[in-house]
């Protein structure tokens, strides 16, 4: 987050949205909440997601099942905490898309227990194609102790992390390598940000206080926007 660039090109948003260059969409509309499990699956938010939704959903939109049900479960919490906000589950997916192809970026992938692996580090953000961002954790985060790096598959830097430590899927371990926890984070910091997503200029601030730049949010609302469509 707040970097100069995403781990991944435009590239994937552009195949995944069928075209060869990139519109101007600059906002996407909002999906519906996901529906709840009849019966919590365990203590998770991830376990509130209704199974046959995540399924059928993932298989209509391609992604994978465990990356849709932590960005669902990231918006049950995320009603929770911020009610007005309204961020939808295809807004996260977009970011995961942009960020790390949903935690798969250098031939890592999610578990079951929705940690990735290998873990996922951005670049150094020590000022030189990047924003300079001194070191703030110490490397216990992102394990290095000069500058800070974006951790995780929805690329969190340490102090964002830090001001949102979560824990979706319900193994009492905050850690933003764990994507049901990252996405979380990631909703919650857009929704501060924001307000209201599910208006434009609301969307807008949101993308725009996880990261900069009119490109990125064109990527980013090609990616959800593609998702809205292909899940109705």
């Amino acid at each position: 987050m707040m970097r100069s660039r995403p781990l991944l090109v435009a590239v994937a948003v552009l195949a995944l949205a069928g075209c060869s260059t990139p519109d101007a969409r600059t906002f996407a509309e909002q999906a519906a909440p996901p529906p709840l499990a009849a019966v919590p699956a365990g203590p998770g938010y991830t376990d509130r997601v209704d199974t046959e939704w995540a399924r059928a959903t993932a298989e209509s939109t391609g992604i994978p099942l465990l990356a849709l049900t932590a960005y669902a479960g990231a918006v049950i919490r995320s009603a929770e905490v911020y009610p007005d906000c309204g961020v939808g589950w295809n807004t996260l997916a977009g970011l995961g898309l942009v960020e790390s192809d949903h935690g798969r970026h250098g031939g890592s992938a999610v578990g079951p227990d929705y940690r990735v692996s290998p873990e996922i580090f951005g670049v150094v953000l020590d000022g030189g194609q990047t924003e300079r961002i001194p070191d703030s954790d110490g490397g216990a985060i992102d394990g290095i102790s000069d500058y800070d790096r974006a951790v995780g598959p929805l690329q969190l830097i340490p102090q964002t992390w830090a001001s949102w430590p979560s824990d979706g899927n319900g193994d009492g371990i905050p850690d933003p390598q764990n994507i049901a926890d990252a996405a979380i984070a990631a909703a919650n910091h857009m929704c501060r940000a924001s307000g209201e997503m599910s208006t434009e200029e609301g969307w807008r601030a949101g993308i725009g206080s996880y990261n900069s730049g009119n490109d990125y949010l064109t990527k980013v609302a090609t990616a959800a926007q593609q998702y809205f469509e292909d899940a109705r």
